[in-house]
């Protein structure tokens, strides 16, 4: 009997410690950065270009334009993507652009929301793109879980800007 109030008081205590994670830690944030070999004008070119954004958006199926006019501040769509044979849809709502220099935008999605900055510099030809993610779960367990993703998100998007890379590169 001791034994198993041992082992309820065990799991107890880490349930307890996975929440405490989320109310810790209830927003990431991460940045991801690239140089790639074309200007500023042909990654961006290549970036907003919905005909390759499967090749570097892991999943990527397609993009809805439910408001406003498309690539403008204020438009609202969703994108579908197929993860693990399922489909997963994401509103996202363009916050700023600055074309060939920025676009912010906001994500949301029934686990987590997302505010997603990126940015172009160009300098002698060259282009470095660079992105900041900002993700907050929506509720209790799904802070715990955002805060505990925040290695494999980074890797993530790490992984599309290299493939976002080569599509880039592709195109000059």
């Amino acid at each position: 009997m001791k034994v198993l109030k041992y082992i309820l008081l065990i799991i107890i205590a880490l349930v307890a410690i996975f929440f405490l994670v989320g109310l810790i830690s209830p927003t990431v944030s991460y940045q991801s950065e690239i140089s790639v070999d074309a200007t500023a004008n042909q990654a961006w070119s290549a970036m907003t270009d919905e005909s390759t954004m499967s090749q570097w958006l892991n999943g990527y199926q397609r993009t809805e334009l439910l408001e406003g006019d498309e690539n403008a501040v204020g438009s609202k769509s969703n994108i579908y993507f197929m993860e693990d044979g399922n489909e997963m849809v994401i509103t996202e709502t363009i916050t700023d652009i600055q074309p060939n220099k920025r676009m912010a935008m906001d994500f949301a999605m029934a686990f987590m929301s997302m505010k997603y900055d990126m940015t172009f510099t160009e300098t002698n030809g060259k282009t470095t793109i660079t992105t900041n993610t900002s993700a907050t779960g929506n509720g209790a367990f799904a802070k715990s879980m955002t805060a505990m993703m925040k290695s494999a998100m980074k890797e993530q998007e790490d992984e599309n800007l290299q493939k976002l890379k080569k599509v880039v590169e592709a195109r000059r």
